[in-house]
């Protein structure tokens, strides 16, 4: 994965807004693209002086300071760039109409209602999400790869977690999901 989990929900918590990385050729372009956590906007993706950064440039990018930055940078003959990126608008709390359509439309080419009640049984912690999803253990898997491909939940070690997309969705929605957040795969 080109960002991990831990800074994916960071950039969705807004704590972070920059990404260093070394590299040849860019691993991001401007424009949009798709998370476990939602939409991100990749505003700008520059080459950037090891010499120019600053304590306010790591503490944006979610290190300690900018000693860590650079420790992380490591030495290298590949270029480092700046990313600035942000969860893309509309895709933080919101449930907009067209990820509602889509998630009917799935429920339709199934024939049955499976994604709204294996999104809440994901966020109470259900133990057998096959069974909330209605479908066998390995069909699970393939339902869970349409919900971490809208961004709605991720795999967090042994099992599945709402990303702050999926969170927004059910709580627009008004499915409660309980107080945990961990599931297993089933």
């Amino acid at each position: 994965m080109l960002l991990k989990q831990k800074i994916l929900d960071a950039i969705a918590a807004g704590k972070v807004s920059l990404v260093f990385r070394r590299w040849h050729t860019p691993g991001l372009r401007p424009g949009l693209m798709q998370s476990p956590v939602g939409a991100l906007e990749v505003e700008r993706v520059e080459i950037v002086d090891l010499a120019a950064l600053t304590a306010e440039d790591a503490g944006q990018a979610g290190y300690a300071d900018l000693a860590a930055l650079l420790a992380a940078l490591g030495p290298g003959g590949a270029p480092v760039h700046r990313a600035v990126l942000r969860l893309a608008p509309g895709d933080g709390g919101e449930a907009p109409a067209a990820l509602v359509k889509r998630l009917d439309r799935l429920d339709r080419i199934e024939g049955r209602a499976w994604t709204r009640p294996l999104l809440a049984a994901i966020g109470s912690g259900t133990a057998d999400l096959a069974a909330a999803a209605g479908s066998s253990p390995d069909d699970l898997r393939r339902l869970l790869r349409k919900l971490v491909d809208l961004g709605l939940v991720s795999r967090n070690g042994v099992g599945y977690r709402l990303s702050p997309r999926g969170e927004g969705l059910i709580a627009a929605e008004g499915i409660s999901p309980g107080p945990e957040q961990r599931s297993d795969p089933g």
